[in-house]
């Protein structure tokens, strides 16, 4: 790689939508940065070992399969490092945050579909002995994290997230190798074909297809936003009468700025419905685009609530595509930490 080069704006800022869907991927990519193959291959393995690169791969619409959900634990402060511990070593959980909340564990747990996710999260309150907040998605407004690395906030919106055709179940296993992320080789696809004794003209026409038919919104480099200095981030949340919140949910979904907007449930005790995430280089800036959004989408008059993020306990790929193991439950925590949970 020459020593001008920087990784990051020549290998993630451009990719990280539209990645070549051709054989190979890499050389087509090496062609348009003026590098060979072999340095991109081992510029991407090189961010990936930083931790700037999660993988390349694709994001899915949240109704193309599998389940997701959104949980929140209010954890007494002594007990939160060992209960974010059971919570991370469960292996359904893809990001689990603290919070800036009485309600300061965040966690995603991810499934093939709904019923191994319900039961997870029931396996996980009782290993904590904590009752969670259960937050299903019920509309995505802008779901695609993307980010400018010149920049102190996410870039323009994307297009409007639209329905999208559900994954195929003879589909699927192609679908759980792409949240894993492209194998670092010349030719990618065909180690996939290969797995999966297809050819690879058959699994690009299958990506090709998910994306014109909004199944997947991107394919392309994954970023880690912390590792790449967005580690100011907030989850604004909202509380809108049912009759008017897709509308809101449209407009915020507009806003530069904003990098996710989604409906979800309300729980007992917990009134909001339209969500949205901002991440920046600092808290000024999210602040500033909180402040837009709130104008632009004209929200000032409905209640809500500013969450930022202060500890990032786990950041991983979903896993709406692949089984869990059976009877997946927080065992990787140690006995001195499941003691610490107990109390």
């Amino acid at each position: 790689m020459p020593p001008h080069t920087d990784l990051r704006l020549t290998l993630l800022n451009p990719w990280q939508r539209d990645f070549p869907l051709v054989r190979e991927p890499f050389a087509q990519i090496a062609d348009a940065q003026g590098l060979t193959t072999e340095e991109v291959l081992d510029g991407y393995a090189r961010l990936r070992q930083e931790g700037a690169l999660s993988r390349i791969g694709g994001v899915f619409a949240g109704n193309a399969g599998g389940a997701a959900l959104l949980a929140a634990m209010a954890v007494p402060p002594e007990r939160l490092d060992a209960v974010a511990a059971v919570v991370s070593s469960h292996p359904g959980v893809n990001h689990n945050y603290q919070r800036e909340h009485h309600y300061n564990l965040w966690f995603v747990m991810t499934g093939q579909d709904d019923a191994p996710v319900r039961a997870a999260m029931r396996s996980l309150e009782e290993a904590t002995g904590l009752s969670a907040l259960q937050l299903r998605m019920q509309r995505a407004y802008r779901i695609d994290l993307g980010f400018d690395l010149r920049g102190s906030t996410a870039p323009a919106p994307m297009a409007a997230a639209r329905e999208a055709t559900p994954v195929l179940d003879a589909d699927r296993p192609l679908a759980a190798l792409l949240e894993d992320g492209l194998p670092l080789v010349p030719r990618p696809y065909d180690a996939w074909a290969q797995a999966l004794d297809r050819t690879p003209e058959s699994v690009l026409h299958t990506l090709q297809q998910w994306l014109d038919q909004g199944t997947v919104r991107r394919i392309g480099a994954i970023v880690r936003h912390h590792e790449l200095g967005f580690d100011a981030n907030a989850m604004t949340v909202f509380n809108i009468p049912d009759a008017e919140v897709d509308n809101c949910g449209e407009a915020l979904a507009r806003v530069t700025g904003v990098t996710l907007a989604y409906r979800r449930e309300r729980a007992e005790g917990w009134p909001y419905n339209l969500y949205c995430m901002v991440h920046g280089r600092d808290r000024a800036a999210v602040r500033d685009v909180i402040a837009r959004a709130i104008a632009e989408a004209g929200l000032a008059q409905y209640s809500h609530e500013v969450l930022f993020s202060c500890r990032r306990f786990k950041q991983t790929g979903p896993r709406r595509f692949r089984a869990l193991p059976e009877a997946a439950a927080p065992s990787a925590a140690t006995p001195e930490v499941l003691d610490a949970v107990a109390g």
